[in-house]
């Protein structure tokens, strides 16, 4: 897939139109309500771009939190969210592209959405999570930690690549073995916890 597919949404439109949604695990990610539950700040704005169906938002919103933004290119996901969660106030909905979305939060979940961009993105992709969050805002999330044979999406990478991408405007604050990864997923992600500088 190219940079400009990615970028016109028309790819993932078509994906969930036809629900060839592999990466839909149909629950929230263990790994990041286990972290969730260390912070006690509920009122916190959290963005969660290419949300998917955003089982983390729900779960995210019974544990308390009250602030939660979901941003997808898909306009298909995007009106089935809004049908979903309506006008609740606590989980706004965006259709729009992350690299145009303006705003600035204290936390970005990261769970799937990056593996889903063209690797020519990623670098653009740090810059602009920079800029989404406020002062000592924080990426926090799952990430694959192999390589892919075939070519993506999903496209995977390593540690020491990540390092690399996020490092000049975040304190790796964690990248480690995700222990509590998803049975298809064990051994294959890395938990990270980004601070912004």
């Amino acid at each position: 897939m190219n940079t400009a597919e990615w970028v016109n949404g028309n790819y993932w439109d078509t994906r969930w139109q036809e629900a060839q949604t592999g990466w839909d695990i149909g629950y929230a990610a263990p790994a990041i309500m286990e972290f969730m539950e260390t912070v006690t700040e509920k009122d916190i704005k959290i963005l969660i771009p290419g949300c998917g169906n955003a089982y983390e938002a729900e779960a995210l919103v019974q544990a308390g939190f009250s602030d939660i933004t979901l941003l997808d290119i898909s306009e298909t996901l995007v009106q089935q969210l809004k049908s979903k969660y309506g006008d609740s106030g606590t989980i706004k909905v965006i259709q729009g592209d992350f690299f145009g979305h303006q705003g600035k939060y204290d936390l970005i979940i990261e769970q799937t959405f990056f593996c889903a961009l063209n690797p020519a993105l990623r670098q653009q992709y740090t810059v602009k999570a920079a800029s989404l969050l406020k002062k000592n805002g924080q990426i926090t999330g799952v990430l694959f930690n192999r390589v892919f044979e075939q070519d993506g999406p999903p496209y995977g990478g390593t540690t020491t690549e990540y390092k690399n991408y996020f490092g000049t405007l975040f304190e790796i604050k964690k990248i480690a073995d995700c222990y509590n990864s998803i049975p298809p997923r064990k051994g294959s992600e890395v938990f990270i916890n980004f601070k912004k500088k």
